[in-house]
């Protein structure tokens, strides 16, 4: 990782987590009401970002998939698979479609069910092996962390 360490704390990271998934699905109820208007967000050194609701549920999903399975190959002993997702610098068609109560009903289950992928393997790790170093990669502890900032994808768009 090139980017600095993430900071933790006493928290377990599993608990970090599920609690970033419940706060993104506390603001994604409101989300229904959306007016249609993408949010600009200033990004400081790169254009601004868009956000809007499908977008916001998109990258905390696969923000969460993505460091899922990076911890998954570290504890396999195998090579994480390398980022190639276009991750915020690209809005697709589809998140701009209007967010309906179904959409949140879909945005719960997938989240909840990642949610609970991660406390189950989180959980399973002693305080050893989520802060054991490997090289110059994160503990798993800090990529648990860094997963839980997805909620920034939601705090973009906020309370509708």
């Amino acid at each position: 990782m090139t980017a600095p360490a993430p900071e933790t704390d006493d928290r377990h990271p599993a608990l970090v987590v599920t609690s970033m998934i419940d706060h993104v699905l506390d603001l994604a109820a409101t989300w229904p009401n959306w007016d249609g208007q993408p949010v600009e967000v200033a990004v400081e050194g790169e254009p601004p970002r868009i956000y809007t609701p499908h977008k916001a549920i998109r990258r905390v999903a696969d923000h969460l998939i993505d460091h899922l399975a990076e911890i998954a190959a570290r504890l396999a002993d195998r090579t994480p698979e390398p980022d190639a997702w276009h991750g915020s610098m690209i809005t697709t068609d589809t998140d701009y479609a209007r967010f309906t109560p179904a959409d949140l009903d879909e945005a719960r289950s997938r989240l909840t069910r990642l949610g609970l992928i991660w406390d189950i393997r989180l959980r399973s790790l002693s305080a050893a092996e989520l802060d054991r170093r490997e090289g110059d990669a994160w503990t798993i502890r800090q990529v648990a962390f860094h997963a839980a900032d997805s909620s920034f994808y939601a705090d973009s768009v906020g309370r509708l």
